[in-house]
């Protein structure tokens, strides 16, 4: 059995999430923006390794959910759906902004170090309820119970990598006024896309747990 379109799947929808602005989003363009450089690379590390707490957990619960409790699953599946269709809905909402502001404070900040851009990446993923929900939602959705853990964890590992790779990536670019402007005036479009794939992922999830 090839477990390739799988992965593919769950690349795709995980570029489609990372990519939609949010709370991580926030953190690595206000250290981008106001530090420099460096201390949104380390933030951006710190984001990526941060998933791999939700990945953790949403491997565990899965797991024990369906080899103990197969009605609980079945309710906490509804539930996920309830909720990835509630962000669908916020997410398609999302209007262009009126005003774009990109400059800092008159007060010069005093710069952190790269150990705490990490922590503050870290944090801000890793203490975040709404990732950690999507992340078991995901897992729920699309991963087979036939998958193999070592797959899995293949899959847990390559989303903190390329988390990482993008805000990195990201971080390189926000250097940059005009580009930083861009994303601000454009990024509204990411959420919309984002609202249309948590919509299909919730009537999905909603026809599984009916058909189980």
């Amino acid at each position: 059995m090839s477990f390739w379109p799988e992965f593919l799947l769950i690349a795709a929808v995980h570029l489609m999430a990372v990519a939609s602005p949010g709370p991580d989003f926030a953190i690595v363009l206000r250290y981008a923006v106001r530090f420099g450089r460096r201390q949104a690379l380390a933030a951006s590390i710190g984001i990526g390794v941060a998933i791999l707490l939700h990945v953790t957990w949403s491997l565990v619960g899965i797991a024990v959910l369906i080899q103990t409790t197969p009605w609980l699953f079945k309710v906490l599946s509804v539930c996920a759906a309830i909720y990835l269709a509630y962000l669908g809905v916020m997410a398609l909402k999302s209007s262009a902004p009126t005003r774009v502001q990109t400059n800092t404070a008159d007060t010069p900040a005093p710069i952190p170090s790269i150990k705490k851009a990490f922590i503050a990446g870290f944090v801000t993923n890793g203490l975040n309820p709404k990732a950690t929900l999507f992340f078991l939602s995901l897992f729920a959705v699309i991963i087979s119970p036939l998958t193999p853990l070592s797959y899995k964890v293949i899959y847990g590992v390559y989303m903190a990598f390329a988390t990482a790779a993008w805000f990195c990536m990201l971080s390189l670019l926000l250097t940059h006024e005009k580009v930083t402007r861009f994303l601000l005036q454009k990024g509204y479009w990411f959420d919309r896309i984002m609202g249309l794939v948590l919509l299909a992922l919730a009537a999905h999830l909603i026809i599984s747990s009916m058909n189980s």
